[in-house]
C-alpha cells in the first residue's frame, strides 16, 4: 500500500508563489510527477494509486489550475503556464530530476516541461497524450469540444466516442459528473485553446529522453496512428504501447495493465538513483 504524505495540500490562493495542490504516494528514490487530463482533476489516478510500487517510486499527483483544489486559481490556463507550475512544484519538493506522467491534456503539459527544462527530466510517459503539435479539429468537432465547457451532454458524447462506444451508461454519467464537479467552466474552456491549438514540437523534436506513449485501441481520437505520426517521430527513443481493451481513460478502463506498463518502463531507467536536489 503506498504511503500517503502531503495529502490535500491546499496552500494555494494564487500562483506563482504557491504550489500546485498535490498528493504524494510512496517513498521511493525515483521521483515522478503525474498530471491529469481535460476531464478530471488528480482524482483521475485514484484507480491506480493503491497498487503503485511505493518502495521504488514516489509520485506527486497534482491538480492543474482550474481543477480540483486549484479550481479557483486564476491563470491563463495554458500548457506553458502548466509546465512552469510543475517546475515550481518540483522545486518545492526538492526534486532536481524526476520523471513525468501526463494523461491526454496533461501529456501536452509534460512535453512543455521537457521543452523548458530538458536536463531535469528522467523519463516521459504520455497516457493517450495530446501531441505537442496540438490536435486539429474539424469545425463540427470544434463546436462539440468548445461547447463541452457549458454542456454536460457534449462531455458525455466525447467520453463515449473516445472509448469506442463500449462503456456502460452509468460509467459515462459518473465520468461526466466528476468532470463538471472538479473543473472550473472558464478554465476548462481556456485549456482547450492551448492544448488543441498551440504547437511547440520544434522545441522537443530529437530529444534523447526515453519517452513512452500508451494508447487505447478503442480510442479513435488519440490513436496509435496519431502517436506514430507525432510522438514517435519526435522522440528517437520513443516507445509505443497499445492496450487492446481500452479507450482514452486507461486509469479507469485498464488500471492494472497501465501500472505494469508504466512502472516497468520507469524501472528500466537506472539513472543516478537521485530524486532530490
Amino acid at each position: 500500500m503506498p504511503t500517503e504524505t502531503g495529502a490535500g495540500v491546499s496552500a494555494l490562493s494564487a500562483l506563482p508563489g504557491g504550489v500546485l495542490p498535490h498528493t504524494l504516494y510512496g517513498e521511493g528514490p525515483h521521483k515522478v510527477i503525474a498530471l491529469h487530463g481535460w476531464f478530471a482533476d488528480r482524482s483521475a489516478y485514484d484507480p491506480v494509486v493503491r497498487d503503485l510500487d511505493p518502495g521504488a517510486f514516489q509520485y506527486a499527483v497534482a491538480d492543474l489550475r482550474g481543477y480540483g483544489e486549484a479550481r479557483g486559481v486564476a491563470g491563463s490556463y495554458t500548457t506553458a503556464e502548466g509546465a512552469a507550475d510543475v517546475l515550481a512544484l518540483a522545486d518545492r519538493l526538492g526534486w532536481e530530476r524526476f520523471s513525468l506522467i501526463g494523461h491526454s491534456m496533461g501529456g501536452s503539459v509534460i512535453q512543455r516541461v521537457l521543452a523548458a527544462a530538458p536536463h531535469r527530466v528522467r523519463r516521459l510517459v504520455g497516457i493517450s497524450p495530446v501531441p505537442a503539435s496540438g490536435l486539429p479539429l474539424s469545425p463540427e468537432q470544434w463546436e462539440l469540444f468548445s461547447g463541452a465547457a457549458a454542456s454536460p451532454e457534449n462531455r458525455r458524447i466525447i467520453l463515449d466516442f473516445t472509448t469506442g462506444g463500449r462503456r456502460p451508461a452509468a460509467w459515462l454519467d459518473r465520468m461526466v459528473r466528476r468532470s463538471v464537479r472538479c473543473s472550473d467552466e472558464r478554465a476548462f474552456r481556456a485549456w482547450l485553446d492551448s492544448w488543441a491549438g498551440e504547437a511547440f514540437h520544434d522545441r522537443i523534436e530529437g530529444s534523447p529522453v526515453e519517452a513512452l506513449a500508451i494508447v487505447g485501441a478503442l480510442d479513435p481520437a488519440l490513436s496509435a496512428a496519431v502517436q506514430r505520426a507525432t510522438w514517435m517521430r519526435w522522440f528517437p527513443r520513443g516507445v509505443l504501447v497499445e492496450l487492446p481493451s481500452c479507450g482514452h481513460y486507461a486509469m479507469d478502463e485498464a488500471p492494472l495493465d497501465l501500472i505494469r506498463v508504466v512502472e516497468d518502463f520507469l524501472r528500466a531507467d537506472a539513472g543516478d538513483g537521485e530524486g532530490t536536489a
